[in-house]
């Protein structure tokens, strides 16, 4: 992911933010429930020859990586549908090739989430809900990233939208606009919104824009993407804040995350995901699988949903 990567980073304060305000008053008002919270870790695709010998088992075919994939991993940040909309057979294909604890995040099309209004003066969004829809229990949640043009005066446009998409499919906002966090009540204006669809945003660490790390949870659920930068040092300690973060999240009701660590090209994800379980597997009790890299074949999952306390 280029959006906010910066070619150095000694100068970055990588402090996580405290909570924004509205955060614990939604945390209280979750329903208590007796059910342990969730928590999904995994990359931003499949498809990379790379791992072979490591994530994957040496001589990999390229149709076998999903199948491998998903025996490693819990979840997909599922950025193809950005580019297209799957086919039903597309989408079928992915759900039966994965376990059953395996969670898909399916990025929403740009032909949606980058055209002028939306896509509501067409049927993309019915397509694409109607297809993706086959993914059944696997659906994860779905998310849309907005263009970084789309700013605060389009908060109708967004609204209008949202109102009218699906809520029987799971939905996260990225919002990139600086104008969404040049000042708190904006980004609350948007969070009350959401609250009352059981929307989510999703919260982006990234070195360059520390504003979108905005902290700010609309619902039960929350989406977050890690930018890293190749395994510095601080990718650890980042890593480190964000056990400390969602273990007191979960203390306080939180009942889902789905967490996809980034490295540049996507090589090196798998590496800091495996720390980022370990670490919560120490500190939150948990038996989370850490992926093997050492290119050893997984026949089945062994956990990537992960049960806390």
């Amino acid at each position: 992911m280029k959006f906010g990567k910066l070619a150095h980073i000694d100068q970055v304060d990588f402090t996580l933010p405290a909570d924004a305000a509205g955060t614990s008053p939604l945390l209280a008002r979750l329903p208590k429930t007796e059910d342990a919270p969730q928590l999904y870790i995994g990359c931003t695709g499949w498809n990379m020859k790379e791992w072979i010998g490591s994530v994957y088992p040496l001589k990999t075919k390229a149709k076998d990586f999903l199948h491998h994939y998903s025996r490693q991993f819990g979840t997909i940040e599922l950025n193809t549908t950005h580019y297209r909309i799957p086919t039903i057979e597309t989408v079928q294909k992915w759900r039966d090739t994965t376990p059953d604890n395996f969670r898909f995040c399916p990025k929403i099309p740009q032909t949606i989430s980058h055209s002028r209004d939306l896509g509501l003066s067409k049927d993309y969004t019915l397509l694409f809900c109607e297809n993706i829809a086959q993914l059944n229990k696997k659906m994860g949640c779905c998310f849309m990233q907005l263009p970084p043009y789309f700013g605060f005066d389009r908060l109708e446009l967004l609204k209008t939208f949202l109102q009218k998409f699906p809520n029987h499919i799971p939905l996260s906002i990225e919002l990139r606009h600086e104008s969404w966090f040049d000042v708190p009540e904006k980004i609350e204006v948007l969070s009350a919104a959401l609250e009352g669809l059981n929307i989510s945003l999703v919260i982006t660490d990234v070195a360059g824009r520390r504003d979108v790390l905005h902290q700010r949870l609309t619902t039960d659920t929350t989406l977050i993407r890690f930018v890293g930068n190749a395994l510095h040092p601080t990718d650890y300690t980042r890593i480190d804040a964000w056990v400390d973060r969602l273990k007191n999240w979960f203390e306080q009701g939180l009942q889902r995350v789905f967490f996809f660590p980034h490295e540049p090209d996507n090589i090196l994800a798998p590496q800091l995901a495996a720390y980022f379980i370990e670490k919560m597997n120490e500190h939150c009790q948990l038996n989370i699988h850490v992926p093997t890299l050492d290119g050893r074949e997984i026949e089945t999952m062994p956990g990537g949903q992960m049960r806390l306390f």
